[in-house]
C-alpha cells in the first residue's frame, strides 16, 4: 500500500469484512485523523505516499475498532477519557517525577532511532518503537502518547542488546522479537522459517472468499513454513479442516507451536515433500506460497534476508518456476471437481504460472495484483 488511495481501499474492504455499516466513512475518518487532512480533501491528495509510521497507526486504529466493535468517533472519545484519567493519576502521584521519566524515555528512544539509522535501518523509527514496546510491555500507541514510568537498568540492557542485533548484526526485527503479526494473529518465528509478509494476507483473503460458500471446506497448504497461511485459514473458517505440509522438520516444529498458541484445533501439520506424503484426494482448495526466487536474483536480496532467512524457503530452480510446475502437475489428483489451486507468485511470474496451470487443465486461471500493482497471485479451478 504505497499511497493514500491504496490504504483507503484496503481500509474500506477491511471494515466491510467485519460488517461495519459505513465502511468508507470509517476509513476516511481514520485516515484523515492520522494524516491531519480534512476528510473532504482526502481525494485531492489520493496519490500522496504514506510513510511506514502512518500506515502502522492507521492499521492499529482499525484493529482496535474491530476488536472493540465501535466506530472511530467512539474510539477517540474512549482514548480521551483514558488520557484524562491517566493525567489525574499522574498528578496524584506527583507529575514532576512523571515528566522526568517521560523525558528520559523520549531521549532513549531518539538515541535508539539515530543508532539504527546510522547502521542503515530503513525503518529505524518503527523498529525502535517495536523494541521499546516489546521490552516495556506496552502498546506502541500508549507508549508514544503517555509512557511515564522509570525504565529499569535490566530493561535498558535488553533494549541495547536488541538494537545491536537489528542495527550492527542486521538481524530482522521479527527474529529479534521472536514473532510477527499476520492477518490479526500472532506467530512465533525463528531462522528456520520465513517471516510472513503482509502481501500474503491478500492470498489468505482471497482463499477465505473462495471457501466461504462451502460448509466444511478441506484445505491443503503446501510449504506451510510458520503455519501463517494454514492457521489463519483455519481460524477464519472454523468449520474447515486444514492440512499444512512442509519438508523441514524445524519448520513443522514452529508451525505446531503456532497452532497451539493460536488454539487452531482444526489445523494439522505433517512432513511431506510437496504432495508425496499426502494421501487425501478430495481437497476443495490447495494453496501454496512456494519458493519462487530464481538463483540469479537471490544474491541481490537485502543483507538481512541473505544472512538470516532460510534459502531453502526462498529459491527455486527453473527460473523460480519449479514448484509451480510440480504442484500444478500433481494437484488435480488431490482436488475435488471444481476445486481451486491458489499460488502466491513473484512480481513478474504471472503469465508464466498462468500458462503452467492451463497446461495442466486448470480453468478460469486469473492473475491478481497486490496494492502496489505487482503481480501477486494466480488462481484457477480444476476441470
Amino acid at each position: 500500500m504505497k499511497n493514500l488511495l491504496d490504504i483507503l481501499r484496503w481500509s474500506e474492504e477491511y471494515f466491510k469484512k467485519y460488517s461495519f455499516s459505513k465502511p468508507r466513512l470509517e476509513a476516511e475518518k481514520v485516515i484523515s485523523y492520522v494524516l491531519s487532512i480534512d476528510r473532504i480533501l482526502l481525494y485531492a491528495e489520493y496519490d500522496r505516499p504514506l510513510v511506514d509510521d502512518e500506515r502502522v497507526k492507521i492499521k492499529r486504529y482499525i484493529l482496535q475498532m474491530i476488536k472493540k466493535k465501535i466506530g472511530f468517533d467512539q474510539l477517540l472519545r474512549e482514548e480521551k477519557t483514558e488520557s484524562k484519567n491517566d493525567k489525574i493519576i499522574t498528578e496524584l502521584d506527583g507529575d514532576k517525577i512523571g515528566k522526568n521519566y517521560r523525558k528520559e524515555f523520549l531521549e532513549l528512544l531518539t538515541k535508539s532511532i539515530v543508532y539504527l539509522k546510522k547502521h542503515g535501518s530503513k525503518e529505524a523509527k518503527l523498529d525502535a518503537e517495536h523494541v521499546f514496546s516489546h521490552i516495556l510491555k506496552v502498546s506502541r500507541m500508549d507508549m508514544t502518547l503517555k509512557f511515564e514510568r522509570e525504565i529499569t537498568e535490566a530493561e535498558k540492557r535488553e533494549i541495547r542488546e536488541m538494537l545491536v542485533e537489528i542495527g550492527k548484526n542486521k538481524r530482522p526485527l521479527q527474529y529479534v522479537l521472536g514473532f510477527e503479526e499476520f492477518y490479526g494473529y500472532k506467530f512465533y518465528v525463528d531462522e528456520s522459517v520465513l517471516i510472513p509478509r503482509p502481501e500474503t494476507e491478500l492470498l489468505v483473503e482471497r482463499c477465505i472468499k473462495l471457501m466461504s460458500e462451502i460448509e466444511e471446506p478441506k484445505i491443503l497448504d503446501i510449504g506451510s513454513g510458520s503455519g501463517a497461511i494454514s492457521i489463519s485459514l483455519g481460524k477464519e473458517l472454523p468449520k474447515s479442516m486444514v492440512l499444512g505440509v512442509d519438508i523441514s522438520e524445524k519448520a513443522l516444529a514452529v508451525a505446531n507451536k503456532n497452532k497451539a498458541e493460536n488454539n487452531a484445533a482444526n489445523v494439522k501439520f505433517i512432513k511431506s515433500d510437496i504432495l508425496k506424503g499426502v494421501e487425501y484426494k478430495k481437497f476443495n482448495l490447495i494453496v501454496s506460497n512456494p519458493p519462487y526466487i530464481p538463483d540469479y536474483e537471490y544474491e541481490v536480496l537485502e543483507e538481512k534476508v541473505l544472512k538470516y532467512e532460510p534459502k531453502l524457503a526462498l529459491t527455486a530452480p527453473e527460473n523460480g518456476l519449479y514448484f509451480y510446475e510440480e504442484i500444478s502437475k500433481n494437484a488435480p489428483d488431490h482436488l475435488v471437481k471444481g476445486g481451486y489451486l491458489a499460488f502466491e507468485i513473484g512480481y513478474n511470474q504471472g503469465e508464466a504460472v498462468k500458462k503452467i496451470m492451463e497446461k495442466n487443465d486448470f480453468l478460469n486461471v486469473g492473475v491478481y495484483y497486490d496494492y502496489a500493482e505487482h503481480e501477486r497471485m494466480v488462481i484457477g479451478r480444476k476441470k
